[in-house]
């Protein structure tokens, strides 16, 4: 599991659904939850989960795209098995690591200190710690 700083900048609530903006590391980021029950609130400093299956990686990204959280990170070390693929990124002075199967590292053409941007959907993420 990926663990994310990050402060708590809004939150809207509608009826079961939570929609959560958080800040770090100079990127907002979107949660969004159905019944949340983590207690928050704004200008809260949380812990933000997300499984390294759940991170996908985009190079050479333009256009439009509907995943809310973008976070421009740098490959910082690959581990290449028979089938999947761990990428360590840095994204600030954090490292969050994705998993990918081999064939998408081969065919993105992966390498040590490529540029990439890190794509996670707003359903993914989890409020681990509030303090």
């Amino acid at each position: 599991m990926n663990h994310i700083e990050a402060k708590v900048i809004k939150i809207e609530q509608k009826d079961n659904i939570t929609l959560v903006s958080f800040a770090s590391q100079g990127q907002n980021l979107r949660m969004m939850s159905l019944g949340l029950n983590t207690p928050i609130k704004e200008g809260s400093q949380v812990t933000l989960g997300v499984k390294a299956t759940s991170i996908a990686l985009a190079k050479n990204l333009s256009g439009e795209i509907s995943m809310s959280n973008q976070l421009p990170c740098k490959i910082e070390a690959l581990n290449k098995g028979e089938l999947l693929c761990s990428i360590t990124l840095r994204f600030g002075d954090a490292l969050i690591e994705s998993i990918t199967t081999l064939k998408s590292a081969n065919t993105m053409n992966l390498e040590l200190e490529d540029e990439v941007i890190a794509l996670i959907k707003a359903s993914e993420l989890s409020i681990l710690e509030v303090r």
